[in-house]
């Protein structure tokens, strides 16, 4: 008796050197910086990358396409991310895999606990632990098919979507109107920053964080930010 099911999908099959052939991953991430490692990360994998920038982008296109994967920044500057995770957890067509994705490694359980199948700490530049992360939810059927090396590479993204970051952050504060935005900047300029082994600006935006949490003035360190990610503006970058 023939058991194939004419209606199911037909993805292309992974591979030893390519194992997310066949997905679509959908990336909600508003770092430049971060969805250029991730898009290399897809790019090596096999994986197709789409983008979102925010919440609102995401759910429009989510309207339209079925991603296998979602990774999901948990800072973003509509909303918080473990809300759409939530949402995509609970859904009819859920995706194969969920992943949240912060440079405050605290947020993993809230990516947990909203229903992520895993997390992925910023700075994501390990090929090994991207592909794992998706391959080791989902089912055996969408894995490559025997032994697999590990990959070592390690992915370094394009320095110009860095200064792109920093524009974005510098048009926030200069557009600040709200006290609340500066928990935006905070956590958004601590995960780039850590991306790009910026440790300079990561200690700001820790202060930052720091001094927003307890309610105090945070002026002082608003400035110290704004005034490092000048001196990165400025900073010749090689083409």
């Amino acid at each position: 008796m023939d058991t194939d099911d004419p209606f199911k999908p037909s993805y292309p099959a992974p591979t030893a050197l390519r194992p997310l052939l066949g997905l679509t991953v959908l990336v909600i991430e508003d770092s430049r910086y971060a969805c250029e490692a991730l898009r290399l990360l897809c790019l090596r994998s096999g994986a197709r990358i789409r983008r979102a920038d925010t919440l609102r982008a995401a759910r429009r296109h989510l309207q339209v396409y079925r991603p296998s994967v979602a990774v999901i920044d948990l800072g973003l500057p509509d909303g918080d991310g473990s809300d759409l995770i939530n949402d995509l957890a609970k859904a009819t067509h859920r995706p194969e895999v969920i992943l949240g994705t912060s440079g405050d490694v605290g947020a993993e359980q809230s990516a947990l606990d909203a229903g992520a199948d895993g997390f992925l700490p910023k700075p994501v530049t390990s090929l090994a632990v991207f592909q794992d992360a998706i391959l080791s939810h989902l089912p055996p059927d969408r894995r490559p098919n025997g032994p697999r090396a590990v990959p070592e590479d390690i992915i370094n993204p394009d320095p110009i979507a860095y200064r792109d970051d920093m524009a974005h952050v510098a048009d926030v504060l200069e557009e600040l109107s709200d006290t609340r935005t500066l928990d935006y900047v905070a956590q958004f300029v601590s995960g780039v920053a850590r991306s790009a082994e910026d440790s300079d600006l990561v200690i700001a935006a820790e202060a930052l964080a720091r001094k927003r949490a307890r309610g105090d003035s945070a002026a002082s360190e608003a400035a110290q930010i704004a005034g490092l990610v000048q001196q990165r503006l400025s900073e010749k970058i090689a083409i």
